[in-house]
């Protein structure tokens, strides 16, 4: 949805990240039945649509609004998902129809363990769950790193995506672009690229061949969601950030989104509660282009 010539640079621009709107997940963690507990998301709607009517008044326009997986709550095949999914959309219409929406999977949409099934579901509700696209000279990917996380009940879907993956790195090297940006859903890591594993980061051994391939290929930013709360770190100058919630916070962070600012050197970026972006907007810093990051 980027036309051809947003291969080239023209200047300085922004973008919107998002992330785990999760319609259900406040009603499920609340009562703690994480698995049954998501039949109330009101509280979910009234952010997104907050979200949406904060990003509709910014000026000038974001390039484009990237949403980092978990839209719902509901797993695949569970009760309360079709409803949930349809509400999302209805509060996402609404979004200015002059900033296109990137969806990007999370378990949530695919499942903890993704089958052809459920990832083929998800790509008729939402697209596809992994490609590519250009904005102004900058090489963006999404990635669906639930085939990162286990891959066992669609081995062939994993190796389908890593070959994909491998083939646009080599065309983005030949393109001379000004920056590869990266977005997943699972963080590669949260703080220290050699941490140990957990619920929330990618295993060790996976970690370490993305995160390699990533800097010999000058990736020079990942974004993801899926902590609900915000983190991040570097490995050989690759960003990994980690953005909290629309929805559920696990933290002490707000509902918010991030403000993120592609100069021709560098990639800076600032996590905006919803309230603070709905009232103020972006600050002067980032609109003067954000000449050093804070």
């Amino acid at each position: 949805f980027f036309s051809d010539d947003e291969c080239q640079w023209k200047g300085p621009f922004y973008f919107i990240q998002g992330a785990d709107p999760q319609f259900g997940l406040m009603k499920a963690w609340t009562c703690g039945d994480t698995k049954n507990g998501d039949d109330e998301w009101g509280e979910e709607i009234k952010l997104a649509e907050q979200a949406v009517q904060a990003i509709n008044k910014l000026n000038p326009k974001p390039k484009f609004f990237v949403l980092c997986g978990d839209l719902v709550h509901g797993m695949p095949g569970t009760q309360w998902r079709k409803n949930q999914e349809q509400d999302l959309k209805n509060v996402l219409k609404n979004t200015d129809q002059d900033i296109p929406l990137v969806f990007v999977s999370g378990n949530h949409d695919l499942g903890n363990a993704p089958t052809r099934e459920t990832i083929d579901d998800y790509c008729k509700n939402w697209g596809d769950d992994y490609f590519s696209f250009w904005v102004g000279g900058v090489f963006f990917l999404v990635l669906n790193s639930q085939l990162f996380f286990d891959s066992s009940q669609c081995p062939e879907l994993k190796q389908a995506q890593d070959v994909w993956l491998d083939e646009q790195l080599a065309g983005a090297a030949k393109q001379k672009c000004k920056h590869i940006i990266v977005f997943q859903h699972i963080p590669l890591f949260l703080r220290k690229p050699d941490e140990d594993h957990d619920y929330f980061n990618l295993d060790k051994s996976v970690r370490e061949e993305i995160m390699e391939k990533f800097h010999k290929a000058g990736i020079k930013a990942v974004f993801a969601g899926h902590y609900h709360r915000n983190a991040g770190g570097s490995y050989k100058g690759l960003e990994m950030v980690v953005s909290s919630a629309i929805g559920c916070q696990l933290g002490e962070d707000t509902h918010g989104l991030r403000v993120v600012v592609v100069t021709e050197e560098k990639v800076v970026h600032r996590y905006y509660s919803l309230n603070e972006l709905s009232s103020q907007g972006i600050e002067k810093e980032l609109l003067d282009v954000l000449a050093e990051q804070k």
